[in-house]
């Protein structure tokens, strides 16, 4: 076990990486929803372009490896958790996460290239996605049901 002081630090920076991260798993499949009514080379499009690369370089993808960091080294902190079956769904809706990060980084791409064939209903059915994983986290972590 880590002292207290340091482990609640750990504790706290993990918190804000998950906020921030969730905040860009949000908002970035919302760009997407109002990329699709922008023509490609307008504009609007390339100002899009900019905000959906900002965002996913300057905060998602720092804020993934930060969330995923401080988690682990939560984890080394209290491994007895590992033993616990609400800490190996956790684990496996945060692989699912971070694969949707790269999924939306790869639409993100595909935009940049003009190369979008997608809807705005596709981006705003995406768009939940983050949102059911955040909460199935957030009630295995606090209730740990199992």
């Amino acid at each position: 076990m880590l002292d207290g002081s340091l482990y609640l630090w750990l504790k706290a920076l993990h918190v804000i990486a998950v906020i921030a991260w969730m905040a860009g798993l949000l908002y970035l499949p919302r760009l997407f929803v109002y990329h699709c009514g922008a023509a490609p080379g307008s504009e609007a499009s390339e100002t899009f372009k900019v905000m959906e690369r900002r965002l996913l370089r300057a905060i998602m993808t720092p804020a993934m490896l930060a969330s995923w960091l401080f988690g682990l080294a939560l984890l080394a902190a209290e491994p007895a958790w590992l033993a616990q079956g609400w800490m190996h769904a956790k684990l496996a809706l945060l692989v699912a996460m971070t694969a949707a990060h790269m999924v939306m980084a790869a639409w993100r791409r595909a935009f940049a290239e003009d190369r979008n064939r997608r809807g705005a209903l596709f981006y705003r059915i995406a768009n939940e996605v983050p949102t059911l994983f955040m909460i199935a986290i957030v009630v295995l972590v606090i209730v740990k049901p199992f």
